[in-house]
């Protein structure tokens, strides 16, 4: 009979664990233990010599376990597991995005260097790129939806620093406007400017499609990066980012992980074995829902504009680029109600369904003002010109039922406009 080929989802189940190893387990234990005894002493110094790079471990050389901040067995199941959603060759998962992010920048940019980034991206990200990068002497300049290939070369001319260019850093969908961007034109400027000597590395920030809905290694992009916390965890429960590549670039910064320590606990990559199995599930119906959540604001007289995929005019000039790089228009929504920062807290301020708290990608819906919550801090002038405004509400769509959450927005649009108090701090909800 032929070789059967699993789908990623029923590889979730399975894939990198025998039950024979844990007394018969069905599930992964966890593996709470700070270091592993060797076999030998010559094991050690073999596992101890791969892991800090000093040499290559041989094609028929059994990864081995050192020392939880190096590797786990949850660690290191969850990462082969994630890797079949991206067809990638490593992965190396972290205790936040934020230490995924970071990480990558840290290992792909040294002072003098240059970095060219998409705009807008989340606040965080923002924040690391303008107030830390330039500490350490590496300069930053951007580049958005609208700029072409020769757009993003003559930006990176100007700067005088061409042969500088370490790095194209792309966030797409962009939180929280999901404007996207197109990779395979960061793939042909990163080759552009790049010598076999130097090459320019391509990450991308895939945290809004998650890993069902959109490939950027097959796209161009020599790493795709997540904030785990988000459709991979999916139930509010854990914070970890993930980062995946070839196995090149994978090693160096699995190398720097090590040292900086941000690595996944055990504790926190069981929980992500858990959210695995359910991710398929979890995300299409998540997207189902938003579909018709997207299409019922975009008719609400009291909503300016929404800003979601699905909604794209097959006219429009993104919608060539949306079909060639994604395969749904994921759950996120984003629009501007009618009004400003008061119209805009009186719809949050009223939600019984929704949750008003920050992050995205979970069960639960999730809504939030951008402007002063998830990217405070980035400059007034960038987000204005960001579209990131005082009006702009970002909706995170969960699994629940979708008549019930129409009937949540619907009820909390209707008392936008009226004199009514806003609720009190750690007010209890009843829905």
């Amino acid at each position: 009979m032929k070789a059967h080929k699993y789908s990623p989802e029923s590889l979730m189940m399975s894939l990198g664990y025998k039950p024979e190893w844990s007394e018969g387990a069905i599930k992964t234990p966890i593996f709470q233990t700070s270091t592993f005894v060797f076999k030998t002493a010559e094991e050690g110094k073999a596992l101890f010599e791969a892991a800090y790079g000093l040499k290559t471990a041989k094609k028929d050389q059994e990864p081995g376990l050192i020392y939880s901040r190096i590797n786990n067995p949850n660690l290191e199941i969850l990462e082969n597991r994630l890797c079949v959603w991206d067809d990638a060759e490593d992965c190396a998962v972290f205790e936040s995005g934020m230490s995924a992010i970071s990480t990558v920048f840290l290992e792909c940019l040294k002072p003098g260097d240059l970095l060219l980034y998409s705009s807008p991206v989340y606040g965080g990200t923002d924040h690391f790129i303008h107030h830390f990068l330039p500490k350490i002497g590496v300069e930053v300049i951007s580049f958005g939806p609208d700029h072409n290939l020769r757009d993003l070369i003559d930006l990176v001319n100007k700067t005088g620093k061409a042969e500088r260019l370490a790095m194209i850093y792309a966030e797409t969908p962009a939180n929280p406007t999901n404007a996207i961007i197109d990779i395979e034109i960061c793939r042909e400027a990163a080759d552009f400017f790049g010598t076999e000597e130097k090459k320019v590395a391509v990450a991308v920030d895939n945290t809004y499609m998650g890993p069902l809905w959109s490939q950027p290694l097959q796209l161009g992009a020599d790493l795709v990066i997540y904030s785990a916390t988000k459709y991979i965890g999916g139930h509010s429960d854990l914070i970890a980012g993930a980062v995946l590549g070839n196995n090149e670039i994978m090693k160096r910064v699995k190398i720097l992980r090590t040292f900086l320590g941000n690595m996944a606990s055990p504790n926190t990559c069981w929980l992500m074995l858990r959210s695995l199995e359910t991710l398929k599930i979890r995300m299409e119906q998540q997207m189902k829902n938003a579909r018709k959540v997207a299409k019922h604001l975009n008719k609400h007289p009291k909503v300016e504009k929404v800003y979601y995929l699905g909604l794209l005019d097959p006219k429009h000039k993104m919608y060539k680029l949306y079909k060639k790089q994604y395969s749904a228009p994921g759950a996120m929504i984003s629009f501007d109600i009618k009004g400003g920062e008061k119209e805009a807290f009186q719809f949050l301020n009223n939600l019984k369904l929704f949750k008003l708290a920050v992050s995205l990608g979970s069960t639960e819906g999730l809504a939030q003002h951008p402007a002063t919550m998830t990217h405070a801090g980035v400059d007034p002038l960038s987000k204005h010109e960001m579209g990131i405004t005082d009006k702009l509400v970002r909706l995170s769509i969960g699994i629940e039922n979708v008549k019930d959450i129409l009937w949540d927005i619907d009820q909390a649009l209707e008392k936008v406009g009226q004199d009514i108090q806003p609720r009190q701090f750690n007010q209890l909800l009843e829905v």
